[in-house]
């Protein structure tokens, strides 16, 4: 069974099959979908498609790319949602300097503070770090009881191997199929099989031979067959590690 720990089904791409889609992926080897939300009303979507469908369970957090103009107020929202049965994260919370440099020191006060709400409320936490590798590392330092996955880890083999160390999940995604994966290959040889998890983020970063397409969970299987590749396993293996990975992560029985 494939568990898709990062799919983003409340996006605009699914508006025209969303349900169709969803109702689907179980004939393809899809058991379980994580989705988790980017600012209070995504996390609320995230939420009503868990409410509608059994195997969906869903992230809440503010995404650094989705900043209001009052986040403070917005992380209140957050917190409330956190009390939702099939809530099993904080996320997608974190730091992305790719695209805006103007508001890296509110990115930062956000991401810590709801690092801090996941350790209130025994959370682990989705975090995306794009170009701010060393911020997000010193940040997440700073909760040393905080656990989580690094999503579409992007950095080296060498700030793998201290999240790993400190018990952190890794995700890899469509990336690590790609010709230029120099770097993800590095990082999947050092990362342990108990440590990976498997994403999508769909409808974004398909695979190949799928690149360029709107991308969902059933597309996992080229991911799982890449890891499988480069860790000498049958893919069926990892289909299971990694499922069991997520399951214990976000603690879903």
């Amino acid at each position: 069974m494939i568990f898709d720990t990062h799919a983003h089904y409340d996006d605009k791409a699914f508006e025209c099959d969303r349900e169709a889609l969803l109702d689907a992926l179980e004939n393809r080897g899809v058991g379980l979908v994580l989705n988790p939300g980017c600012d209070a009303q995504s996390s609320r979507a995230a939420l009503d498609l868990a409410e509608r469908f059994p195997f969906v369970y869903a992230a809440v957090g503010i995404h650094p790319e989705e900043l209001g103009e009052d986040p403070l107020t917005e992380l209140e929202e957050i917190r409330a949602l956190t009390a939702h049965e099939k809530c099993r994260a904080i996320g997608e919370i974190g730091l992305d300097y790719y695209w805006d440099v103007s508001r890296r020191e509110e990115q930062k006060e956000i991401f810590a503070s709801q690092l801090a709400l996941a350790q209130e409320k025994n959370l682990p936490v989705i975090v995306h770090d794009r170009e701010a590798h060393a911020d997000a590392l010193e940040i997440v330092r700073g909760f040393p009881a905080v656990r989580g996955v690094f999503h579409c880890f992007s950095g080296s083999a060498e700030m793998a191997k201290e999240l790993l160390r400190r018990g952190w999940y890794l995700g890899f995604d469509g990336p690590v199929t790609y010709k230029n994966a120099r770097k993800a290959l590095e990082v999947l040889d050092v990362t342990p099989l108990d440590r990976i998890l498997v994403e999508t983020d769909s409808p974004y970063m398909s695979p190949v031979p799928l690149r360029g397409k709107r991308n969902d969970s059933s597309n996992l299987i080229y991911v799982i067959q890449k890891i499988a590749e480069v860790k000498g396993v049958p893919p069926e293996e990892i289909e299971c590690i990694t499922c069991e990975n997520g399951k214990k992560l976000f603690r879903i029985s």
